[in-house]
């Protein structure tokens, strides 16, 4: 009999969502960038742009006439992703340079040869990112999300700050999620050495992400650089490839989970939009400010992250 009903009632809900699968869609999609803004004779920076919203963003920016550069581990993936961009539109400047975020020494090798060879940059969008790995460090010792989301960032915007300021007026985009809601800055285990949790250590980078550009926000008060943080929504994309759980979840309810095109849309907002110039330290999420969990709005937890940061990487940055 509870069989029954159970069958019963697992046949309704798909009888429901099939019914109401263009109301789901829409809303799943969430905000859309309406901006017209063109980019021509900017230059952008994305991280992360061979996949996903980065991918995306990457289409979007370059349509505007922007001359973006697509910074990826995978450079041969990467030359796929700017061959697709060129295909939907041949005259974009697209072209693509190898960074791993998680080797600190690429990222000084990035920055070096980006600072010989680029004259501007007007837009920086901190996109790249790894979600619920297993446990591993990178090549300098850090727990991988807290390295590459937060960590590896976090240099790669202060070997590039310089440039920034003297292009200004000009942007950066910090790619974070609803998951810092989650979590927790582990002072005393940074890296997880003690114990570790993947779902934990992913909220905890993406809490790092809301503090260093709330921080960031402020130490760049009168120098006409904006810096902003963005949740994509939940993405039906390969960032959830190191969880079969998650992978088989997001399969399952594709429905209700946006595509990396609706998803890139409030990163393209925050590099784009006229009425936000003059905006910064805020956090946006379909296109519209978002709330901010009280751990991401504590001075005193920026600040320590931002200090702790610098003496990771052996940097000083006032």
């Amino acid at each position: 009999m509870w069989l029954l009903l159970i069958i019963a009632g697992l046949g309704v809900v798909t009888l429901l969502v099939i019914l109401f699968a263009p109301h789901i869609r829409k809303y799943a999609a969430g905000g859309v960038c309406k901006s017209t803004t063109r980019l021509d004779g900017k230059t952008v920076l994305i991280t992360g742009a061979n996949t996903g919203i980065g991918k995306e963003t990457a289409l979007d920016l370059a349509m505007r006439g922007a001359r973006v550069i697509m910074a990826c581990r995978d450079v041969e993936k990467g030359e796929e992703a700017a061959a697709s961009v060129r295909a939907a539109n041949p005259n974009a400047q697209v072209e693509v340079r190898e960074l791993d975020l998680a080797d600190t020494c690429s990222i000084r090798a990035f920055a070096q040869k980006f600072l010989r060879e680029v004259n501007h940059l007007h837009i920086l969008i901190n996109n790249a990112g790894v979600m619920m790995c297993p446990y591993t460090k990178t090549a300098d010792g850090f727990e991988m999300h807290i390295g590459v989301n937060h960590l590896g960032h976090f240099l790669l915007t202060y070997l590039l700050i310089g440039l920034l300021k003297r292009s200004a007026p000009a942007r950066i985009v910090v790619v974070s999620s609803l998951a810092h809601n989650f979590g927790w800055i582990r002072f005393h285990d940074l890296h997880s050495q003690g114990s570790y949790n993947s779902g934990l250590a992913y909220c905890q980078s993406k809490l790092a992400n809301i503090c260093f550009a709330r921080e960031l926000s402020q130490r760049l008060k009168g120098t006409s650089v904006t810096v902003n943080s963005v949740h994509p929504g939940t993405v039906n994309s390969d960032l959830t490839r190191h969880s079969t759980l998650m992978t088989i979840l997001f399969t399952v309810l594709s429905t209700f989970l946006k595509t990396p095109r609706e998803g890139a849309q409030t990163s393209i907002y925050c590099a784009v939009a006229e009425e936000l110039h003059s905006i910064s330290g805020k956090h946006f999420s379909d296109c519209a400010p978002a709330f901010v969990a009280p751990q991401g709005r504590s001075e005193e937890t920026a600040r320590r992250l931002w200090d702790i940061s610098c003496e990771l990487l052996g940097i000083e940055w006032d």
